[in-house]
């Protein structure tokens, strides 16, 4: 087997925490793989950051590279703990505002802790971060990784990429993130039923109520108040990163608000099209909420759609279904006649080993088997 710093260049799209233990598991064989993250959550941590900056969420790409962190580094374990920390949820806000200060003056137990050179790079950026913050934002369940993302981001004229890269090297992470664009905007879908809902923390069923009918369609909005679609370009130079791809996986997650929202900046799909790679699909196990009464079937054509709109055909944006050996785990099952009539074929692995979830382990032996 190649050394991990050889391993292929696999391209995830994808968000939320659903992927990180795969991810992690994944550094065993490949430091190059490519996370490809949304930035359209409006909800969580990002939401206060988002109302207050105008800005693109945070939340997933700083979950994506802390799952990616080299914990043998010497300093990464403090490192970790202090960018994976949150203030309280239940403190007053000047309760929330002193522990900020004293985090940022490096006399929190955590920043402490934190040897140096990278503890006067974190004490600097939430240092810069209490500036620029407004008295009236709301620290309550404040993520300080996002604080600090959000500093860098502000400082660096609002480039999301170059503090995405110094954010993973803070904490080697064993895998390059990408955010799929700087523009700020939102998720928005339409239901089977007719609803129209703007918002991606408003249908992901995480908080409140989930959604009791299918969704059909989904578009970008520039807020959460007009459901007007937008168009926005993916960031530059993702384009090359995917066409430069040695596999494309579509992996498990939030179908609509972590993977298929990845395809939505023009530009990401013709990049997926001119990629000369395999391109995989790894469908959820039923327990997704934003899969209410869709089939994997239903999934499959969606994804499809997605490519349609750049030009694309099946074969453009799909070639394998990796999948358990028990079809019986999927809401439809595997509908393989159909896909082989789309040139499209399905790999069978035993991907459960503790029901009702993928096994990391299984999941990256085979996605780093040969593909042929």
């Amino acid at each position: 087997m190649l050394e991990p710093e050889s391993g292929s260049r696999v391209l995830f799209f994808s968000g939320g925490t659903a992927l990180g233990p795969i991810a992690a598991e994944l550094s065993r064989f490949t430091r190059n793989a490519v996370h490809v993250i949304t930035t359209f959550d409006s909800g969580g941590s990002s939401a206060e950051l988002r109302r207050v900056f105008g800005m693109p969420a945070v939340g997933d790409i700083r979950a994506r590279i802390m799952a990616l962190a080299d914990r043998n580094v010497p300093g990464n374990a403090e490192t970790i703990a202090l960018l994976g920390y949150r203030l309280p949820t239940d403190a007053a806000p000047e309760g929330l505002r002193r522990e900020l200060v004293a985090l940022a003056a490096g006399e929190h137990p955590l920043t402490a802790a934190i040897p140096e050179p990278m503890h006067e790079v974190i004490t600097r950026h939430l240092s810069a971060f209490l500036a620029l913050m407004p008295e009236s934002m709301n620290l309550a369940g404040a993520s300080i990784g996002n604080l600090v993302l959000t500093s860098g981001y502000l400082s660096l004229d609002r480039r999301l990429e170059p503090v995405v890269t110094a954010f993973s090297r803070m904490v080697a992470a064993r895998g390059l993130v990408r955010p799929v664009a700087d523009a700020c905007a939102h998720l928005c879908v339409r239901l089977a039923n007719g609803e129209i809902i703007n918002g991606q923390h408003r249908f992901t069923g995480k908080v409140g109520t989930a959604i009791s009918s299918p969704i059909v369609d989904m578009w970008l909005t520039a807020s959460l108040e007009d459901p007007a679609p937008i168009r926005i370009a993916a960031y530059p130079r993702l384009a090359d990163v995917i066409r430069l791809s040695d596999l494309i996986c579509y992996p498990v997650g939030s179908f609509f608000s972590s993977v298929m929202a990845n395809l939505l900046p023009s530009g990401v799909c013709a990049a997926i099209r001119e990629a000369r790679c395999p391109k995989v699909f790894i469908p959820n196990l039923g327990n997704d909420p934003e899969l209410f009464g869709l089939t994997v079937r239903d999934q499959v054509a969606h994804l499809l759609r997605m490519g349609e709109a750049e030009g694309c055909g099946p074969q453009d944006m799909l070639h394998w279904l990796l999948v358990d050996e028990d079809d019986s785990r999927y809401p439809g099952g595997i509908p393989s006649e159909w896909l082989s009539r789309l040139g499209i074929r399905v790999r069978r692995a035993p991907l459960v080993v503790a029901p009702p979830y993928l096994d990391p382990a299984a999941v990256c032996a085979a996605l780093a088997g040969a593909w042929v």
